[in-house]
């Protein structure tokens, strides 16, 4: 998350939104995000006292990023963030997801999302 900015409007941090995670275990060499901490949602100047290894023990299997700046959304979908331009992405399938997780996503993006969302 500390390296991810939207690929459309370039807009740094993404919101992150987790629905499924996996536990594992803590690589020996932990690395501390220098910028931005998803998790605490803030700049790193501003947490205060991040327990970084513990991020390091969870991979979010199913989730999705939201740009504030263009109002577009990304899902995260066995452990990978599909950050795709517009044209590559298929309209049943994003459709498909939002309905699959509309109970834990925001109301705006259901209705406003881009580059599709679930309006009626």
């Amino acid at each position: 998350m500390d390296l991810l900015a939207c690929p459309i409007c370039k807009k740094f941090p993404l919101s992150l939104l987790v629905f499924t995670e996996l536990t594992l275990q803590p690589p020996k060499n932990i690395r501390k995000c220098e910028l931005y901490c998803a998790y605490h949602h803030g700049n790193m100047s501003d947490v205060h006292n991040p327990d970084c290894a513990s991020c390091y023990t969870r991979e979010i299997s199913s989730g999705i990023l939201i740009c504030d700046g263009c109002g577009r959304w990304y899902p995260i979908e066995e452990e990978i963030p599909r950050l795709l331009p517009d044209e590559l992405r298929k309209v049943n399938e994003e459709v498909a997801f939002l309905k699959k997780w509309k109970d834990k996503i925001p109301e705006q993006v259901l209705r406003e999302g881009k580059p599709f969302s679930l309006k009626e």
